[in-house]
């Protein structure tokens, strides 16, 4: 596979050569016009079902599923009227989803283990992975000597006192045989995160990879070669990434809603996946914002095509779904590392039924 830095470069490249070609207006398509009769058997927009989803965070690169899906008709072809807003985190977009202020959204899987324990009467469950492999990491400078997460004993860590990797901390040290009351946390802005880091203010910061690395790298001229990047999956806690999550009882009443939806979406990161260039560019446009980095993005983009969206579980089993054994053993580890009093089955966390065959799903 292209590293990481070999693909975010073809990526700016192909990005920057379309806008400049096209005026500022990236153009994808070099299909066909559609047939006439094709045309003609287009869902009225009146026919179609309206669906808000939310974001977990800003539009960005890594949300090209939901970007292609939307420009190339496939939520349409489902019969829905997909709209879209930004998130304000996981915590937030599940929240919002359980008060149905949406209908589907993206969130953290585990951090939606977290709100059923605590809303027992508002249940909402995982019906898609969109990342496969979590983005949850640990950076440190190479220069720091830390060059392992058994090192961090004794260190400082910063990171906003929510953040998911942060809280699961004892959960790693545990897997990789250290002392987790030896670190001390440095409660800290998301802005500034990175920031501090790079000043020598703290030896570590806990983060997600596609957030902290770009900015790490472009933004405050520390280059790859000069961080050590622990990533959870890597080490003991093999979390799967954001999901697709849905009310309960709206998947009861929606399944067809639900079923067209992730079919379209999955289509989007089958595209995508196939051809990164192509589908930043889809965001790119989509965006249509001035404050949209195409550099930064690219990154992002060729970091969650390296690191997240794939695996070898997904080369066997397809997008989209999980590895039952593998989601209990984490489902038990999040537990343990967030204090909950209770573990619940696989069956209550994800709910496979709106998944396409998984021939369909097969990259």
């Amino acid at each position: 596979m292209m590293p990481i830095r070999s693909i975010a470069g073809s990526l700016l490249l192909a990005a920057t050569l379309g806008l400049v070609a096209c005026g500022g207006a990236t153009d994808v398509s070099t299909s066909e016009p559609p047939a006439a009769e094709e045309m003609a058997a287009a869902p009225d927009a009146a026919e179609l079902t309206p669906v808000k989803f939310t974001l977990s965070w800003l539009f960005q690169a890594v949300d090209a599923p939901l970007a292609i899906a939307l420009e190339n008709g496939y939520f349409a072809e489902e019969g829905l009227d997909v709209t879209y807003e930004r998130g304000f985190g996981s915590a937030d977009s599940i929240t919002k989803i359980a008060a149905g202020q949406y209908d589907i959204g993206e969130g953290d899987m585990y951090s939606m283990i977290e709100f059923n324990e605590q809303n027992p009467d508002n249940q909402l469950v995982a019906v898609a992975i969109k990342f496969n492999r979590s983005p949850f990491v640990i950076v440190t400078k190479a220069e720091s000597g830390i060059d392992s997460p058994t090192e961090l004993e004794g260190s400082n860590l910063a990171a906003p006192a929510g953040d998911g990797p942060r809280r699961l901390w004892p959960v790693l040290a545990k897997e990789v045989g250290a002392k987790a009351d030896s670190v001390e946390w440095t409660n800290v802005e998301p802005q500034l995160r990175e920031s501090l880091l790079a000043q020598g203010n703290a030896d570590g910061i806990s983060c997600f990879s596609i957030s902290c690395l770009p900015v790490l790298h472009q933004k405050l001229g520390l280059p790859p070669d000069d961080l050590n990047v622990f990533y959870y999956n890597d080490h003991g806690l093999d979390l799967y990434g954001n999901a697709l999550i849905v009310r309960k009882d709206f998947l009861e009443e929606n399944p067809e809603v639900v079923q067209g939806f992730v079919a379209a979406y999955l289509r989007g990161l089958k595209e995508a996946l196939a051809d990164p260039e192509a589908a930043l560019a889809v965001v790119t446009e989509v965006a249509d914002d001035e404050l949209f980095d195409v550099a930064i993005e690219s990154e992002r983009m060729a970091i969650a095509t390296e690191r997240l969206y794939t695996s070898p579980e997904v080369d066997t089993m397809g997008l989209g779904g999980v590895d039952p054994d593998r989601l209990a053993a984490t489902i038990d580890q999040v537990v343990e590392g967030f204090g909950l009093a209770n573990t619940p089955s696989v069956e209550e966390v994800f709910d496979g039924s709106a998944l396409p065959p998984q021939e369909e799903r097969m990259l």
